[in-house]
């Protein structure tokens, strides 16, 4: 028997998420990182509402929010003026019981899961290197540094690479991780200032392709500064410091720096692995796709990762590895549409030339609050930064179709009548089946045959409006996806499902 049935290497967010799914779903990980200590600095800091979703499902929404910043509204600002303000609340409320945009620091986000890790005994093994691994039919063996420099070898049934844009496990799986580099540099300063955007709204000022990005955070005066420098002398990145670039937030957005507490520079990078996994070995967060920062998707993407691989494993440590046959299809398809669709933004944001500069501080200016106007609009633009309009529709996994929901689809949220909402029941991490409607004495005689939990819900016009149809059948997956759509009559269909992807459930449970 292996040491540990998952090794997971890499402790940033995407590492902890899947540490902490896993944990929750009854799988015993060992959690290693390099570094000495969980990071100080951080450059992401939106927490998407499909991100709290999966938060729900294991306890940590609430704290998520208490300690991160409901972004209100943008405001553009163009030669030191507000030339634009969007309303950012109301958009998803329909969809979501996480309307909003929520500004959460990673490093403040890490020390969450490694507190909820913690408290369920899983620590991370800090000072901890993968040197090596190889495969066999049973596991993975792999080599250890330990913090006092000795070796050990350690035997898992699978390894999870969250270890990163320098991957050791892509790297020793020789996987290509085809992109480019984008000029100029990024900066990040966390900083305590004053002065006319003292409020909870991101600023942004587009008056030139060295965008500078404010956003609040959690305590009084309390920033952190995302910016580009274009144009430096070679080799001088290096030495740069926040005083060469605090002219543009304190001329532009006229904010009064008193404190900085930390500031450092990185490069921009947009690249996609060509695999996900390699039989025992799987590619997770920045380690299988990196991107630019535009709209706030790549921490909330590597954690999608952690969540679509997470019961997975769980499932096939229980019995039927062929349900690991989806974890890549799935998520190579969305980094691939989403490196494209940042790369375009990234362009257009940090384009030079008048056309561009046109465009950033004329038309948007006046095109975006016409547009914010529009509820098809907020809503469609909530829907994709947001991550809750991600399906795998394509996926093997994904059977059936009714009312305007087909397999795949991310479950549609609706409130209930008792004050609760029909994603309660996602808490169980569990296969479910879920009826809006009335269900018929045949699909209950196949739940309790099959021991999968079957959830009624009293039919509303809400749930026809989210795309639900009444007393049809919902298979749920336990990261809440439709794994089966189809008439509640079709029990057969179920079985058929069940025989398909859970054969181990379904033959111990006739």
């Amino acid at each position: 028997m292996a040491d540990t049935p998952v090794l997971i290497a890499g402790a940033g967010p995407t590492g902890l998420v899947l540490a902490l799914w896993l944990t929750r779903l009854g799988v015993k990980v060992r959690i290693i990182d390099k570094a000495s200590e969980p990071g100080t600095t951080s450059r992401a800091l939106a927490v998407q509402a499909r991100t709290l979703e999966f938060y729900h499902q294991v306890g940590l929404d609430d704290a998520v929010i208490a300690g991160g910043v409901k972004i209100q509204n943008i405001n553009l600002w163009v030669r030191g003026r507000r030339a634009a303000s969007v309303a950012l609340t109301g958009a998803g409320e329909n969809l979501t019981p996480y309307s909003f945009a929520l500004v959460f620091p990673q490093d403040a986000h890490e020390r969450l899961l490694i507190e909820r890790l913690g408290a369920l005994g899983v620590r991370v093994e800090r000072s901890t290197e993968l040197l090596r691994f190889t495969q066999h039919d049973r596991g993975v063996t792999a080599t250890l540094r330990r913090p006092e420099g000795a070796e050990e070898t350690c035997e898992a049934e699978y390894i999870a690479g969250c270890d990163g844009a320098s991957s050791v496990v892509r790297a020793q799986l020789g996987v290509g991780f085809p992109g480019g580099t984008y000029t100029g540099l990024f900066y990040v300063a966390d900083v305590v200032g004053t002065g006319a955007p003292t409020n909870k709204d991101l600023q942004a000022d587009i008056e030139d392709a060295d965008f500078l990005l404010l956003f609040p955070l959690e305590g009084d005066h309390h920033w952190r500064l995302v910016g580009t420098v274009h144009d430096l002398p070679a080799g001088e990145h290096g030495s740069l410091t926040f005083d060469d670039v605090k002219g543009k937030a304190m001329e532009h957005l006229r904010l009064d720096v008193q404190e900085v507490n930390w500031f450092s520079t990185y490069r921009v990078h947009h690249r996609v692995a060509l695999r996900f996994r390699d039989r025992r070995a799987f590619l997770l967060g920045d380690a299988a796709h990196i991107h630019s920062p535009v709209g706030g998707q790549g921490m909330n993407t590597g954690i999608g990762d952690a969540v679509n691989l997470a019961w997975k494993l769980a499932q096939a440590l229980k019995g039927g590895e062929k349900i690991l046959d989806t974890y890549e299809p799935e998520r190579i398809a969305f980094a691939r549409r989403l490196v494209a669709t940042t790369d375009r933004g990234f362009v257009l944001i940090t384009s030079r030339g008048a056309l561009a500069t046109l465009i950033r501080t004329r038309i948007v200016p006046l095109v975006l609050p016409l547009l914010f106007r529009l509820r098809a609009f907020r809503e469609l633009l909530f829907r994709t930064v947001s991550q809750t309009q991600v399906n795998y529709r394509s996926s093997a996994l994904s059977e059936g179709a009714t009312g305007k929901v087909r397999g795949g689809d991310r479950l549609p949220w609706v409130r209930l009548d008792s004050g609760q909402d029909n994603f309660e029941p996602l808490t169980a991490l569990e296969w479910q089946v879920h009826v809006y409607g009335v269900a018929q004495r045949a699909l209950s005689d196949a739940c309790a045959e099959l021991s999968v939990s079957l959830h009624v819900f009293g039919w509303k016009t809400e749930m026809q409006r989210a795309g639900l149809q009444k007393d049809a059948l919902y298979l749920v997956r336990p990261d809440g996806y439709i794994g089966l759509a189809g008439d509640a009559a079709n029990a057969e269909g179920l079985r058929r499902y069940f025989a398909i992807w859970l054969p181990r459930l379904s033959a111990s449970r006739r």
